[in-house]
């Protein structure tokens, strides 16, 4: 199944990306990996970097998606991170999410592996499937029917390094993928600023994955000089499955309005 893509990584207003992206394409299958450095502790840049690369060099794209392989990718990378804490003191709390996602190309399969708060949305058929559950505290209040007004959002109890003696990562099933799927990899930072809403909506402006998701960062730039806040870092990787565009429609110029600065 054919396969096109694009990415972006922004800095924001922070001193620093800690954002990492990575992709690898075979003829038989696919690898795509987003990570976010868990925020407020040192070295957060360099375990994302770690897992991407540590996930990325181990993955073969000329042979089929194995599951228990891809789980030995993910372990990898987590130990990647834990290594490098021992041997570096002062990074010794250094962490990063993960979400990645695997695309067998013959057999037209889709596999996932997420730790943290960076999130995989699949689009199929005009729907919208948030696929990752957070593993967040505001995440698990949410789902006990607490308020979370008060809650750092920042607050994660599974990230790669964190060892907490549990589970690394969540993995998904093997799930059948279908020509003009699309599916979107980001970080917090991302979809905090893009509501579901609005990755449909522009979804079904485009042709390409690159203009969808310029098309999503015009609107964060655009909130971001409507409101003057600092922005975190923010990374996408948008995956399209055969040809997405086909069923995309075009909504009214009041509808697009929001994705475009205004003219005064």
């Amino acid at each position: 199944m054919e396969i096109t893509t694009a990415s972006l990584s922004c800095q924001g207003t922070r001193a620093s990306n800690q954002d990492q992206t990575g992709e690898t394409v075979g003829d038989r299958a696919a690898c795509f990996v987003v990570c976010d450095g868990v925020a407020g502790l040192p070295g957060g840049d360099l375990a994302a970097e770690l897992a991407r690369n540590a996930i990325l060099a181990r993955f073969e794209g000329n042979r089929h998606l194995n599951a228990q392989a891809i789980r030995e990718y993910v372990q990898e990378a987590n130990h990647a991170i834990l290594n490098e804490q021992r041997v570096m003191p002062d990074y010794h709390r250094m962490g990063t999410t993960l979400i990645s996602l695997f695309i067998d190309r013959d057999y037209k399969l889709a596999y996932w592996a997420h730790a943290g708060d960076s999130r995989l949305y699949l689009f199929r058929r005009g729907w919208l499937y948030h696929v990752t559950t957070d593993h967040s505290l505001v995440q698990q209040m949410k789902d006990a029917g607490h308020q979370t007004d008060e809650i750092n959002s920042n607050l994660l109890y599974r990230a790669l390094g964190m060892d907490s003696g549990g589970a690394e990562a969540s993995y998904s099933d093997v799930v059948p993928i279908e020509d003009g799927d699309a599916f979107l990899l980001c970080t917090d930072g991302f979809w905090h600023c893009v509501d579901e809403a609005q990755m449909k909506l522009s979804l079904q402006m485009v042709n390409t994955p690159q203009e969808w998701l310029a098309l999503m960062n015009q609107i964060i730039q655009k909130n971001n000089n409507a409101t003057q806040l600092s922005q975190d870092n923010y990374s996408a990787v948008a995956v399209w499955m055969g040809s997405p565009e086909e069923a995309t429609l075009l909504y009214s110029l009041s509808d697009t309005a929001q994705f475009f600065p205004s003219q005064d």
